[in-house]
């Protein structure tokens, strides 16, 4: 089977992530896998080269470079002729669309988001949302990495039929339990072996509601001297300002550190003692899993598949609600400390249910019979 992925770009993220794990355990299987991007330079493009995956740059030079980017893609796709173009998300799952007419590849989209409020996004993202919803009848195939992303997929006129779910997968030998990568982190932003140190991760946008996190560790800080903090959180702008401020304004500078993206994010799995995501809208968040496949225990907000996930060696709560989501991080310092929560039992609910093998054969098992059909014509 010969597959191309198509996506914005392989900067740092969950999605991101997920394509360059799923592109490369498919080319370790056997398949022919190459990755077209609009944009390149970005810092996951290495791991792609070192497994031998090919990554075409189709020189988006902006949002409206569309008749130039179009002609590059179609050239793209009839030289390299692949049985399956597998759009991964978002404008991609557009442009893929439009170039529906030019190649003989059968189409598949992704779903990697559930029920974003698009109010917090400008005119121009919501009418590309509007836009992919009118072209949901295109692809021969729709991959969603949520039960809850598909449904309100759906609800937003997808078509029921031609879709699937595949949760996402996570690789258990990058993300392990290492002790030595905690106290590495832990000594790069100052927090002592003895404290207990609580973990935001992912990018600084409204949707992930740093806002509640915050004002749940300032309830968190205002009864326990033990507590540490940190957020790592690419991200910047005017909503990114506002988050640092209000920071300052809880006083939790001297008991939070800010980092940005990062290439070891094991490393930080590793150091925290709790990961909280504090998200109004998810749709399966790659950082959740990340942080069980290190024994990470996580306190989740009740939205998307976050709370499947975690099953019963997490917490969950209401989104929004800083006191809730206070008083589930204490009751899961609690659960911690009496052995009821262990590394082992969350690492191990992940391996079981989320594997990186799991997602392949559930890939494999969508796609090669497309690229069957495509191949025969």
């Amino acid at each position: 089977m010969k597959v191309l992925f198509l996506n914005r770009s392989v900067d740092i993220g969950g999605a991101e992530r997920q394509l360059v794990s799923t592109a490369v355990g498919l080319r370790q299987r056997g398949h022919d896998v190459a990755v077209a991007v609009f944009y390149a330079g970005y810092p996951y493009e290495r791991e792609l080269h070192e497994a031998g995956v090919p990554l075409f740059d189709l020189g988006k030079s902006g949002r409206w470079d569309l008749a130039g980017f179009m002609l590059r893609l179609t050239r793209l796709l009839r030289r390299e002729r692949p049985d399956v173009l597998y759009a991964f998300k978002g404008e991609a799952n557009i442009l893929g669309a439009l170039a529906r007419p030019f190649m003989k590849a059968k189409l598949v989209w992704g779903v990697r988001s559930s029920d974003i409020d698009l109010g917090d996004y400008d005119f121009g993202a919501r009418v590309a949302y509007r836009l992919e919803c009118a072209l949901a009848g295109t692809p021969d195939l729709i991959i969603a990495n949520s039960r809850f992303g598909l449904d309100y997929a759906r609800s937003n006129g997808f078509p029921e039929g031609r879709s699937v779910v595949i949760p996402n997968g996570f690789d258990a030998g990058r993300f392990r339990c290492d002790p030595a990568a905690r106290q590495r982190f832990r000594e790069e932003i100052g927090v002592p072996a003895d404290a207990l140190l609580i973990g935001k991760v992912g990018r600084i946008d409204p949707v992930k509601d740093y806002g509640t996190f915050l004002k749940a560790a300032a309830h968190l800080a205002a009864t326990r001297s033990d507590l540490r903090f940190v957020c790592v959180a690419p991200g910047e702008g005017a909503y990114a300002d506002a988050m640092r401020g209000l920071a300052e304004e809880l006083a939790l500078t001297s008991r939070l550190t800010w980092c940005g993206a990062r290439s070891d994010m094991a490393n930080v799995y590793n150091a925290l003692d709790v990961l909280v995501s504090s998200s109004r809208s998810e749709g399966f968040p790659n950082v959740i899993g990340e942080a069980m496949a290190c024994g990470t225990p996580c306190v989740v907000t009740d939205v998307g598949d976050a709370a499947w996930i975690v099953g019963d060696c997490g917490e969950v709560v209401v989104a929004g609600d800083p006191e809730a989501l206070a008083v589930a991080t204490t009751r899961m310092l609690g659960r911690i400390a009496a052995g009821d929560v262990t590394s082992k039992r969350v690492r191990d609910r992940l391996v079981a249910e989320f594997s990186r093998d799991r997602l392949l054969d559930a890939t494999e098992a969508a796609l090669v019979p497309l690229g069957a059909k495509a191949a025969s014509r």
